[in-house]
Formats: C-alpha cells, structure tokens, sequence
C-alpha cells in the first residue's frame, strides 16, 4: 500500500466512525409539562414499531396540574417517532402520534 491509499482508507474509517456517533447519541429525553387543569393519572409512550401501550410510565405517581417529568424515551430500539398518550382525572385520554422524541426537549398539555 502506498502513503496515499494508507491515508485514504484511515480517513473513510474516522469519517464511517463519526457519521456514526450522532444516531447513537441522540437525546430521546423529554419533559412532559402538564399546562392544564386536570391531573394526568396514567401516561405512556410507545415507539412507532410497536402496537402495544406498554405500561404506564408515571407508574403510582400522577403529573398535576403545572407539574412536569422528564422521560428517557432510550428503550435501545433506536426509534425517535412515539406515540403518547395521557389519560386524566376526568377520563378524558388525549393521544398524540409521531411525536419525534430525538428532536423536542419538551412536550405540553394545554
């Protein structure tokens, strides 16, 4: 191998190694902010590729009114699109879909 191909395929491995790190390191973290005036009692949140709620994130917690949480949506399956889903006091369920948990910092109730 001469200098030139030496150089060639080191910078094709750092740039293949590069490229890779931001899809790895993204931030799946969201605050969840509850702007209204009813509790939330039951949240979930499942990745696109599921068809399943899963469980209830807040587990025996609530989120009233003015409160927020932040959730790490990281479940290893590499997705940024998931679905939420609230459910009140009033019983009232809200659902949001494709919400691109790698791109906001935070969602809210109003």
């Amino acid at each position: 191998m001469n200098r030139r191909t030496i150089l060639t395929t080191a910078f094709a491995a750092i740039l293949s190694t590069v490229v890779a790190l931001p899809a790895a390191a993204l931030d799946r973290r969201v605050t969840i902010v509850n702007n209204t005036s009813y509790t939330i009692m039951e949240f979930y949140g499942s990745n696109k590729g599921t068809d399943s709620w899963e469980e209830d994130i807040l587990g025996r917690d609530v989120l009233r009114p003015g409160q927020s949480v932040r959730i790490d949506f990281d479940d290893g399956t590499g997705y940024c699109k998931f679905d939420f889903k609230a459910i009140f006091d009033d019983d009232d369920v809200l659902v949001a879909q494709g919400i691109n948990v790698c791109k906001i910092g935070t969602y809210t109730y109003n």
